[in-house]
């Protein structure tokens, strides 16, 4: 994140106009025209530097500027810090027409390297191929302790990126000699200060100590990038270079070894004791350059792994540690692709170092290194890749969605390894609530690659809940944020902290009322009970506000008539009919209406007459009894309020009486779930015999209600209730029939 005073600098330069820009390139070239390097050049060079790079379209400069920012990049008497900003703004106006460079007659091996970014920056392939050989043949010419070298490694780095095919073999082979031994051979004595003259100075207080590790003990093995020290050589700047290209350059090499001679015969041999043997007991001078620097790779790959094990002094080493671990994994995990003879030599130390980060929150982004790992090499590994994704699809977004690097790649790692999952996809795919949180978290900068991401997860199981999700992410976003602040303790906070003033929302989150929906928001893994926890909340609503079922008539309508048939709905179909049969009454709301009631009568009528016209299947499973009894008795409800339909609900009564009763019915959903929907049936049609009675048992005033009625026997409604069972009770008593 900028500063405030950065945000303000890169504002300033983006609204800068060609007309300013124009005078300040005219002052710049004032400046170089008479070689005068002193601050006011760097100043102007370094505010033109900000304004090229701050804008995402690119600025133009006249001729004459960029020929004079050409003239002292190549000059051998300009400063240093002068030629850096020279190349940089050259970079960021390339590709231009306007320049005129050359490396040819570089000899300055700092000058080199920037003339060639700047090359590199123009696109050219030609020009590609041109500054790769002029840098190679700068390193076959001078020892690799030679001064300089460190400044063409990135340029080389960069031409294998651009154009993997501008070397020859011998200079490959050249340098994967050079990088081993850069790796492998650095010096593990500190480099010798400047001294600044003096009388003090004395040569015995100039003398080089020994690198350390990052706890401060005395390194005893090679040194690498984790190595401490006061000041570093050439040749350990080196080895930092060969590793920060290490993994791209072995790519270059060729995916599976193909350009060593033997990879085919030595795959064959995969977990046989000879490759294992072979690989450990063959002196890494005897072998080809390729696979010598391979052997020098994996060794240092293990030292970074044995150096991230230690508690550093410092939180900017512990970070370090953290990047090169990551490296280190990945850059095992293409060695063991390229030559599987160190699959096995790799295994114990890469499940040492799974357990381990799985105990650590700190180093959670250098888990998905090690899954990819497991992803590649899992079966020959025989390790429990299901447990390893387990781990990283619930944990590692539940604990750390509010991290946006941790967020990215995760997303991106999801992506690059869908091919591998395999048969494991179905983890990834249950787990996608838990992924949703850092959507929810950190949305524009990850809305592109969950929309790539998406179609993979999505199949007939998780749809329907995947939409909802979609639709609930600014309130899973309310959620995950109130689940972080509720993690902080108020006295961590100060004072101005909103959080503190405002703990309604906090309060809310830990009342036990609201807990079953905060806990379905934030669930890790899909449930398939999303249908399950709103309808809960839905009847809640109603309880609260009845004449919500009025008021959203049209829309509970199109719900009820888009499930295709009862067997759509499950819990939520239950909670919408019984809140209709419940609260679609004049009684609740004075703008029903009996229009309303047929509709809704009709449409549930279609409902129920599935259940009596379709047949169990595998495809198509029995309508549970529950959906079966709300239903006859929703429609019983609606009738006795609209009493033109008691004839209907009545012949529909005894149709499902009679299915009740056939041996069909008790086959597909049990004799007592026939039973029950047989009592049910039988019940709601002797009350519809008593029209005014039905009104009155099914349809009850607002007033009577209320709890008090239900206790004090006083009142009339327990009267009625048992006069009524005993009604029903009594067959062949006071009712006919």
């Amino acid at each position: 994140m900028f500063t405030a005073g950065a945000e303000s600098l890169l504002r300033q330069a983006r609204e800068i106009r060609d007309e300013e820009l124009g005078r300040l390139c005219s002052r710049v070239c004032a400046l170089l025209g008479r070689e005068d390097w002193g601050p006011d050049a760097l100043d102007a060079l370094r505010r033109l530097f900000l304004i090229v790079s701050a804008t995402k379209h690119g600025r133009r400069l006249e001729q004459p500027c960029v020929e004079l920012l050409q003239a002292a990049l190549c000059s051998p008497t300009c400063p240093e810090q002068l030629q850096l900003l020279c190349a940089a703004v050259l970079r960021e106006v390339s590709p231009s027409r306007s320049l005129s460079l050359t490396c040819d007659r570089v000899q300055n091996t700092q000058q080199l390297g920037l003339v060639a970014s700047v090359l590199l920056a123009q696109g050219d392939r030609r020009q590609v191929g041109s500054v790769g050989q002029c840098a190679l043949r700068v390193l076959e010419s001078r020892q690799p302790e030679g001064p300089g070298l460190r400044h063409l490694l990135p340029v080389v780095s960069k031409v294998t990126n651009l154009a993997p095919d501008a070397l020859h073999e011998e200079q490959t082979n050249t340098l994967n000699r050079r990088l081993g031994d850069w790796l492998r051979h650095a010096s593990v004595q500190q480099g010798i200060a400047h001294s600044s003259g003096g009388f003090f100075s004395t040569p015995r207080a100039r003398q080089p100590g020994p690198v350390t590790e990052v706890d401060g003990a005395v390194a005893t093995d090679f040194f690498t990038v984790l190595s401490t020290g006061q000041h570093f050589t050439e040749d350990q700047w080196l080895n930092v270079q060969a590793f920060s290209m290490l993994r791209a350059w072995l790519l270059h090499g060729g995916p599976g070894g193909s350009s060593t001679p033997d990879a085919d015969d030595r795959s064959e041999l995969e977990g046989s004791t000879l490759s294992v043997l072979s690989a450990a007991s063959t002196a890494s001078h005897l072998l080809p350059p390729q696979e010598r620097l391979r052997e020098k790779a994996f060794e240092y790959c293990q030292r970074l792994i044995e150096q991230s094990n230690r508690r550093a002094l410092r939180k900017a080493d512990s970070e370090l540690q953290k990047a090169c671990l990551v490296e280190a994994v990945l850059v095992l995990d293409v060695l063991c692709r390229q030559d599987p003879s160190f699959l096995y030599r790799t295994l114990s130390c890469l499940r040492a170092l799974h357990a381990r980060l799985c105990g650590d929150p700190t180093c959670v982004r250098a888990l998905l290194p090690v899954a990819q790992f497991f992803l590649h090499h899992g079966e020959a590994a025989a390790v429990d890749a299901e447990a390893v994704y387990q781990h990283l699809c619930t944990r590692i977004p539940a604990e750390h969605f509010h991290s946006p690097l941790l967020a990215l790649e995760f997303v991106q790692f999801c992506r690059a390894s869908l091919p591998l999952f395999g048969r494991h996809l179905g983890v990834l795919r249950s787990s996608f609530p838990n992924l949703f949180k850092f959507l929810a978290w950190s949305s524009p900068p990850l809305t592109a690659e969950f929309v790539a991401l998406l179609p993979s997860l999505v199949d007939a199981g998780t749809a329907v809940e995947m939409l909802d999700l979609l639709l609930d992410l600014p309130c899973l976003t309310a959620a995950l944020d109130l689940q972080l602040r509720s993690s902080q303790a108020a006295s961590e906070k100060p004072l101005w902290d909103v959080s503190v003033r405002a703990a309604g929302c906090l309060e809310a989150f830990r009342d036990p009322q609201y807990q079953a929906l905060f806990q379905h928001l934030l669930r890790a893994k899909a449930s398939g009970t999303t249908e399950r926890v709103l309808s809960s909340q839905f009847l809640a609503l109603c309880t609260r506000r009845p004449s919500l079922v009025v008021e959203q008539a049209k829309e509970l309508l199109e719900f009820v008539g888009s499930l295709g048939g009862p067997h759509g709905g499950g819990h939520m179909l239950t909670s919408v009919v019984w809140a209709i049969g419940e609260y679609l009454s004049v009684s609740w709301d004075r703008r029903c209406t009996v229009e309303q009631i047929n509709k809704f009568f009709e449409a549930l009528e279609a409902l129920l007459f599935e259940v009596t016209q379709s047949r169990p299947s595998a495809a198509l499973p029995a309508c549970p009894p529950q959906v079966i009894t709300v239903l006859m008795t929703t429609l019983t409800k609606l009738a006795s309020r609209s009493q033109d339909l008691i004839p209907r609900v009545s012949l529909f009564l005894s149709k499902m009486r009679t299915l009740a009763q056939s041996p069909a019915a008790g086959s597909a959903h049990g004799e007592e779930d026939a039973r029950a929907v047989l009592t049910r049936a039988t019940e709601l049609l002797n009350l519809l015999k008593m029209p005014s009675v039905a009104q009155f048992v099914l349809t009850p005033s607002a007033e009577v209600s209320e709890p008090r009625y239900h206790r004090d026997t006083n009142t009339a409604l327990p009267l009625a209730l048992s006069t009524v069972s005993r009604l029903v009770e009594r067959d062949a008593g006071l009712l006919p029939g």
